[in-house]
């Protein structure tokens, strides 16, 4: 493949954003992508599909701008491509092309999943090839769920679950088929299982599409606008809301019930709010112990932080942590940390337990810092903190 060189990223130099378009079987992505496609609105985007046959572009192909067959413009000036190989080799594809001029300079793009595809080993691809991420950042996980038939789904497929669960944005389809007491009561699902994810309700795929996507962290360049759209961490705690003496709150699925598949109760929504700073040491240990003990149980996990009195954002997908950002200054007054978890047989009260090592200055075993002077009080806490990590790993 030949080489492609850092010259541009958008048209204001922040990476160019992927939205990650995921369902199960039959629930209506294939439609939601017909329509997505038509709209004006999806310009310079481009769309990354399985198969060209399943979502019917006869009527809106304008040209096929490359010599192969995998890639079409649209009249709505959307590029179409198949994916080739694996998602990674797509997008250097589309990068090469761009770059030599022979495609639209396009400004984001939509890749579409397999109904039976766990989303996690994509968004992990987007967040750990070097090259995709200098180009490329996530900008949302948008899941399609069956309004008529998604609780048996749930039900049934724990991938279902999880598609749910790890997005930013869920689309509820085939509404207009559905009762309104069905409706309402796979509402209350979804919100439980994914408390910070924004529910839209659709009919034959009939949606504004910029209601799906720039939600991501670097969406609009409104740096307080975009966390708290991609944080959404006031939708983890509410009425139900407890505290703990560090000011922690518990999530919506702290709480029991009834009448869900007992994959639903695997799936823990949470947030977690520090207002003692942390140290910038601890937080290196501590992300290093989280992923290395916990990792596959960390389905997502986003956060803003003050470390040491500054704000630091993490995004993390089971073991994988993104490496962490300064940002220039507070998006807001707040300065509490807060991170918010979605987890997989993975209990709040766990993780509790690890916070300790988010005081420690540096690591006296000398695996943060050697050059760091021995200190048994921070001794007992480097201990106590891996002591946690240990003994709450799966067995």
């Amino acid at each position: 493949m030949s080489e492609i060189t850092k010259t541009e990223t958008g048209n204001d130099g922040r990476r160019l954003p992927v939205v990650l378009i995921t369902g199960f079987l039959g629930s209506g992505k294939t439609t939601l992508l017909s329509r997505i496609l038509q709209h004006k609105d999806m310009a310079n985007t481009a769309v990354i599909v399985n198969e060209f046959g399943e979502i019917g572009l006869d009527h809106m192909l304008v040209e096929t701008p490359t010599d192969d067959d995998e890639m079409v413009l649209l009249n709505s000036g959307c590029l179409c491509c198949t994916i080739r190989g694996d998602l990674v080799d797509t997008l250097k594809n589309l990068l090469i092309k761009r770059q030599r001029g022979e495609i639209p300079t396009f400004e984001r793009v939509v890749v579409e999943t397999t109904g039976l595809a766990d989303p996690a080993p994509i968004l992990l691809t987007i967040l750990s090839d070097e090259l995709i991420h200098l180009w490329f950042v996530l900008d949302s996980v948008v899941t399609v769920v069956d309004a008529f038939n998604g609780s048996i789904q749930l039900d049934t497929h724990f991938e279902s679950v999880k598609q749910a669960a790890v997005a930013d944005r869920i689309v509820l389809s085939k509404t207009d088929i559905t009762d309104k007491t069905t409706i309402e009561g796979i509402r209350r699902r979804l919100e439980k299982l994914n408390p910070g994810a924004n529910i839209q309700e659709v009919s034959h795929g009939d949606v504004d599409p910029y209601r799906l996507l720039d939600i991501g962290i670097e969406a609009t360049g409104d740096r307080e606008a975009d966390i708290k759209e991609w944080l959404r961490e006031d939708d983890f705690h509410g009425e139900c809301a407890e505290h703990d003496h560090e000011h922690d709150h518990h999530g919506h699925n702290d709480h029991n019930h009834h009448n869900h598949s007992h994959h639903d109760e695997t799936i823990k929504s949470f947030a977690i709010f520090r207002d003692k700073p942390i140290k910038p040491d601890g937080l290196k240990l501590w992300l290093n112990m989280l992923s290395g003990f916990r990792g596959p149980q960390l389905l997502r996990v986003k956060g803003l932080l003050n470390v040491n009195g500054e704000p630091v954002v993490i995004h993390a997908v089971q073991h994988l942590f993104h490496n962490p950002i300064s940002l220039p200054k507070w998006p807001t007054d707040d300065r509490r940390s807060r991170i918010v978890f979605i987890t997989h047989d993975l209990d709040r009260s766990e993780l509790e337990r690890t916070l300790e090592a988010l005081d420690l200055d540096a690591s006296p075993a000398g695996e943060i810092n050697p050059d760091a002077p021995f200190d048994p009080e921070g001794y007992k806490r480097f201990v106590a903190a891996m002591s946690a990590f240990r003994d709450t790993a799966p067995k």
